[in-house]
């Protein structure tokens, strides 16, 4: 159940209580597609940098080690030790994007596993069944990711059956909830938003699934190759037509000022993989831009990653240190950097939700934009 707290302007400032906990809005959520964070990041580190939701997707763990084995062994939260909420990806975007053979039919899509070749069937149904294998504590519903650019007539279509299939996916996780063998029988549904830049698809579409009254909404396909600006049009021409008293998450977004531009036109939910993925590849985020540890000049460099800091990387380690753990291809200076990025977006997030608070979001805003700018450096 979503209490939205205060606004301050159209920037929320919500709680979100379900079975796992209650999440504080907005939030940023830390992605772990297979059940686990890339760069060695356990989930004990996950509570120590201030991790409110976990995501793990669908598709993935279904082909590895499969939703069933997952079942077998207690759900997700027990397989990953992990007791704060979980939200699980439907699979859709997936199966749209890693197949390249596919066959897309109102039942659902046929297509082969990126994995060893196997065939797999996906619809609502199935998405369904295996996130309620997983016991998850919000599952996302099943819907067709358009490719972007696409024609008008193709996105009406994909559209009109990412509605049909919202309807099934809501019947079948109202079935399994009533199952006696099923492992959370509190699961939340999300429906997705589709219709790419078309504003008057994405309107028509968000009036449609409000009628479902689900436990929130989601703003898929963006920030898959239209502007920023476009993106940024979108939302704020698209969420005034979402329930106001219910969650609203941008899917796959972004950058930290990505973030900051969505909770100003009221998006409460976000995950990204760039904190990790960037880790991973030398580059730390912070108040001033991010950072290219790989360059030279940090080789006798013995301060933090950025003073103040208060994760464990920059609690304890220098610049100088994880610049000679990357270069040697350390694991550890993977681990610490992706450590770092989590926590900076995890506190980005805390600073943002102070700010609606004291009602001065817009300066935030401001300041955090301003920062960046001035000490991009890559």
């Amino acid at each position: 159940m979503y209490k939205l707290i205060c606004k301050d302007g159209n920037a929320k400032r919500g709680e979100f209580a379900t079975v796992h906990g209650v999440i504080q809005t907005p939030v940023f959520m830390n992605v772990g597609t297979v059940g686990a964070i890339k760069g060695a990041v356990s989930t004990m580190d996950l509570k120590e940098i201030g991790t409110q939701v976990e995501l793990s997707n669908t598709y993935h763990l279904h082909v590895r080690p499969g939703d069933e084995v997952v079942k077998k062994l207690g759900g997700l939260h027990k397989f990953m030790v992990w007791d704060r909420p979980i939200l699980t990806d439907s699979g859709g975007f997936q199966v749209f994007s890693l197949a390249g053979l596919r066959k897309i039919k109102e039942e659902g899509v046929y297509f082969n596993s990126h994995v060893d070749g196997r065939k797999i069937f996906m619809g609502p149904e199935e998405s369904m069944r295996i996130q309620s294998n997983l016991a998850s504590t919000i599952a996302m519903a099943f819907d067709e990711c358009a490719p972007h650019p696409c024609t008008r007539e193709y996105m009406e279509n994909s559209v009109a059956r990412t509605t049909r299939w919202l309807a099934r996916c809501k019947a079948e996780m109202a079935r399994l909830n009533g199952l006696c063998d099923t492992i959370n029988r509190q699961q939340m549904l999300f429906g997705i938003n589709q219709g790419g830049t078309f504003e008057d698809i994405r309107i028509e579409h968000a009036k449609r699934i409000s009628e479902f009254e689900l436990d929130g909404y989601a703003l898929g396909g963006l920030a898959v190759g239209e502007s920023h600006e476009e993106m940024y049009h979108i939302i704020e021409k698209t969420v005034p037509y979402l329930p106001e008293d219910k969650p609203v998450y941008l899917m796959g977004v972004g950058t930290p000022a990505n973030i900051l531009e969505a909770v100003e036109r009221g998006v409460d939910f976000f995950d990204c993989v760039y904190p990790a993925r960037n880790g991973r590849h030398g580059h730390a985020y912070t108040n001033r831009g991010k950072m290219n540890l790989m360059n030279a000049k940090y080789e006798l460099d013995s301060e933090p990653i950025e003073a103040g800091c208060n994760c464990p990387a920059c609690r304890h380690y220098s610049r100088a240190y994880i610049r000679h753990l990357l270069k040697a291809k350390e694991m550890l200076g993977l681990r610490l950097l992706v450590t770092h990025n989590l926590y900076f977006y995890n506190k980005m997030m805390e600073e943002i939700r102070e700010a609606i608070e004291r009602g001065e979001y817009a300066q935030y805003k401001r300041r955090k934009l301003a920062g960046f700018a001035e000490g991009e450096q890559e």
